[in-house]
């Protein structure tokens, strides 16, 4: 789909009632401890909690509600350890594994009443994570005998949704950045999880992503590919559902390089418009950016896009976690210049990226009145101060 200069302009143009209702952080950790430069299938499985992965740090999320005031956490983990390759991909969990990770949701949402994205951080792939994002079999791929089914990834989403039905602070973010698979087979798998989770009975939001690694400024790129061409085919009997966004700034948006030269306006005009034209709501659920000057203005220019535009409603940055220690999850040509982890340093003792981008950046441009209370909602909820 092409958009014509107008509507890109149109789409840039701050709406009188736009909201942003969720703002936080991802934090990963989840899904370490798995990886091989061979591809070894079965490497770091199903790990050691605490030595090999964990999921946060409490003391990292007390920091980040208590003083930054967010209430909006993104948490990987990986389908493999959660389905063990022993069950293969479905309703039989790893329960010990399970207990683990909901032990760390159970204290964002309930300890710390914030609300908290569930991110299978899999890139709609499953058996073989060593070498993320390019390893394991497509899910649904028919030709690939060893493939999960796209009935497994609904039966497992049946479940885990099943797990966390009672929880209304806890959404339901159906996978991370599928990419290099058809759009249709995208739609089936997404579709088949939403339809298991509302057979479950539960009713929470779910964001979905798109193809093409989900990112803002390809989604109407690629032809009879483009996301904008699909994802709105997803239907949810209980309309509460929204779209799931990345967005990097640098040169070839993998969020890998220093420099920001990607202008997040400009790129966003064409999602932003479909979100329009099909009435949708959206979170990004990735950015990120280095510390300097481009880079932050570019950072400071994306947040407010997201505030003066009423598709979108929730944003969390990439990334934190307990075990980044101080090599950066973005954005730093490979410098360990540390994580947005509060406490976190740079491998030289000096500043993390949570002291040169997250405070002085991101955590200005927080809300000051977020929703606190009541169920996660396409729709948004009341807002409050913390």
């Amino acid at each position: 789909m092409r958009f014509s200069l107008t509507a890109a302009a149109l789409a840039a143009l701050p709406s009188a009632s736009a909201t942003i209702f969720y703002a936080g952080v991802a934090q990963s950790s989840g899904e370490f401890g798995a990886w091989s430069p061979t591809a070894q299938v079965g490497t770091g499985l199903p790990g050691r909690f605490g030595v090999d992965y964990s999921f946060i740090s409490n003391s990292g999320v007390d920091t980040m509600v208590d003083k930054h005031k967010v209430n909006l956490f993104r948490v990987a983990f990986l389908l493999e350890r959660m389905c063990p390759l022993s069950y293969g991909l479905g309703a039989k969990f790893n329960e010990t594994h399970f207990d683990y990770y909901k032990q760390s949701i159970d204290y964002i949402t309930k300890t710390k009443g914030a609300y908290a994205i569930l991110d299978p951080h899999n890139y709609m792939r499953y058996n073989n994570p060593s070498s993320q994002p390019f390893s394991g079999s497509v899910i649904g791929n028919t030709s690939d005998l060893t493939a999960a089914t796209t009935a497994q990834f609904g039966a497992f989403w049946g479940e885990l949704a099943k797990r966390f039905a009672s929880n209304e602070r806890v959404i339901f973010g159906l996978m991370n950045e599928p990419h290099d698979l058809p759009s249709s087979l995208n739609l089936a798998n997404l579709q088949a999880a939403i339809d298991a989770i509302r057979a479950s009975g539960a009713k929470n939001l779910i964001i979905t992503p798109g193809n093409t690694w989900s990112g803002g400024h390809s989604w109407t790129k690629y032809g009879a590919e483009a996301n904008s061409l699909w994802i709105h085919k997803l239907v949810d009997p209980a309309n509460n559902l929204a779209i799931d966004i990345h967005e990097y700034l640098d040169e070839d948006f993998s969020g890998t390089h220093t420099e920001c030269t990607q202008e997040p306006v400009a790129n966003l005009a064409g999602v932003t418009a479909w979100l329009k034209e099909h009435k949708l709501k959206a979170f990004i659920t990735e950015f990120g950016g280095s510390n300097t000057t481009a880079c932050v203005k570019m950072l400071e220019t994306m947040l407010d896009y997201m505030r003066d535009n009423e598709e979108y409603i929730g944003w969390t940055a990439w990334a934190a976690g307990p075990f980044w220690g101080p090599n950066s999850p973005c954005c730093t040509d490979q410098k360990q210049l540390g994580s947005l982890e509060p406490g976190s340093k740079a491998s030289d003792g000096g500043p993390s990226l949570y002291d040169t981008i997250w405070v002085p950046v991101m955590a200005k441009k927080v809300p000051a009145k977020l929703q606190w209370s009541g169920p996660a909602s396409v729709n948004g909820g009341e807002l409050t101060a913390r």
